[in-house]
């Protein structure tokens, strides 16, 4: 997990040298920056200054999750390339590249990218289309940018599970901060989607709808076989010896938790909410039965008044929901990462793949809708807060073969006589969960851990709803008038 940024135009050094600085949280353990006129590799940040300038550069700050820890981006050759996120099936590929006589120089999952577009290009196929076989190649969370020296270009994954930002005047960043620290707007790069960046033109390229994915329905026992294999492989994937589960009591964290038991040594789940919550009540429960250390961190109203403003810094805008969410999800990474965690596996995805929320009872068409939009909506919050913490959030739920399997569920298996989720809870009883588990009514996590209750407090205390509260800390945080 890491910061990458870059861009091209005048006062590059100046420029590289700033978003550095305010995007180091992403990435503490180097820095990389390749430009036209050099290339600077250091785990010294007080060497900033020295980083070379030119007309087009990109970088990259450095946590080390997979591979070499002393490897650090960008890669360059023919191409320039900076990425962040895990490719989970990078062994596979890199293997199928290596039997065709392609070399590599690092273990890092990153070099897979490279090899392969560089593979593709090689055959005379045009940028964007190689984007797209390489798209449907990986298997993993990722924003990509690249340039051969005289474009950039910028990619994510087709559920958008990490966020990359691009600004008209030709620049690009993990976090809309970084872009704001040039004074430059931040646009998102939407899922599946491939921008080109030249010389005063931006260009949009849609590659890959992520609902194209659809195959013909299954029946009922082929999807319930389907939904457990995909998310059982997802999370082999995604597991090592040492894991976290951010965990609630509920459905989507507990079956992680039951399936995530077979494939990891030590285990341990965090939680956070205030004294009396659902949530906490439930998560000591529910650990106690599954047999799993549970650490939690429980929060008053001094706590999330202190923590405002550092999740304010995260998420980016002025939304009292996403402030809400990301109040127990600031304490529960932060515990984590004090603990020496660095990857927590999370739910998210779950909800809007097999019908969870209240809403789809209603209107079941918009669950499409929400999977396509999440990436900027849900996951973009919940990736920042993480990093904030030096902690990487995993969705085991939206692995692109486990969503390939939800979209060929109907929806009758999903949302059954108002029962919402009903197949996922099914699949949870046959692997083991007890039935009030599998079957508790969940309240959203802003209110199951009573997070919306204290920061309403807070409001109001300040006079204000927690709307216009929610815009005047943004508004202090980023210094707006």
């Amino acid at each position: 997990m890491c910061l990458i940024a870059g861009g091209m135009g005048k006062n590059l050094k100046i420029k590289l040298a700033t978003m550095i600085n305010s995007g180091k949280h992403r990435g503490s353990d180097s820095f990389g920056v390749w430009t036209n006129e050099g290339v600077l590799k250091s785990e010294d940040f007080s060497q900033i200054n020295e980083i070379p300038d030119g007309k087009i550069g990109l970088l990259q700050c450095r946590l080390a999750m997979t591979g070499s820890k002393r490897f650090t981006q960008p890669f360059y050759n023919e191409f320039i390339l900076v990425h962040n996120g895990e490719i989970y099936n990078y062994y596979q590929i890199r293997a199928f590249l290596e039997n065709r006589g392609i070399e590599f120089e690092s273990d890092v999952d990153t070099e897979v990218i490279l090899r392969l577009l560089e593979s593709l290009i090689e055959k005379n196929i045009p940028i964007p289309q190689a984007v797209k076989k390489i798209m449907t190649s990986l298997n993993g969370d990722y924003a990509v940018a690249f340039s051969d020296k005289k474009d950039i270009y910028l990619f994510r994954d087709p559920i958008g599970v990490r966020p990359l930002y691009y600004s008209p005047n030709g620049f690009f960043a993990s976090e809309k901060k970084v872009l704001w620290s040039i004074g430059e707007n931040a646009i998102p790069v939407k899922p599946g989607e491939l921008v080109r960046i030249s010389n005063g033109k931006i260009e949009q390229f849609k590659l890959l709808n992520v609902l194209d994915m659809k195959g013909s329905f299954f029946d009922y026992s082929n999807s319930k076989m389907s939904i457990t294999k995909s998310l059982d492989y997802a999370i082999r994937l995604r597991g090592s010896r040492k894991i976290g589960i951010l965990f609630s009591g509920g459905l989507d964290s507990s079956l992680i938790t039951i399936l995530a038991s077979k494939y990891s040594k030590k285990i341990t789940l965090y939680t956070a909410g205030a004294e009396g919550s659902p949530d906490l009540e439930w998560s000591r429960k529910v650990s106690e039965e599954l047999g799993l250390k549970l650490k939690e961190y429980v929060f008053d109203l001094d706590d999330v008044r202190d923590a405002v403003p550092s999740v304010m810094f995260a998420i980016e805008e002025p939304n009292a929901m996403n402030l809400a969410i990301g109040i127990p999800l600031y304490f529960a990474t932060k515990l984590a990462s004090e603990d020496g965690t660095k990857i927590l596996l999370s739910g998210q995805g779950a909800d809007e793949l097999f019908g969870g929320y209240a809403k789809y009872l209603t209107n079941p068409r918009i669950m499409e809708q929400d999977l396509i939009e999440m990436g900027e909506k849900n996951l973009a919050r919940d990736d920042k807060i993480a990093m904030l913490n030096s902690v990487e959030g995993r969705f085991p739920f939206l692995d692109i073969n486990m969503v390939k399997s939800a979209l060929r569920v109907p929806l009758k298996y999903k949302i059954h006589n108002g029962t919402r989720k009903a197949i996922l809870r099914e699949v949870a009883l046959e692997l083991g969960l007890p039935k009030e588990v599998a079957y508790r009514e969940k309240k959203a996590c802003q209110y199951g851990t009573n997070a919306q209750k204290l920061l309403e407090k807070i409001a109001k205390k300040e006079g204000l709803k927690l709307s216009k509260f929610s815009e005047k800390v943004f508004n202090e945080v980023f210094e707006q008038k």
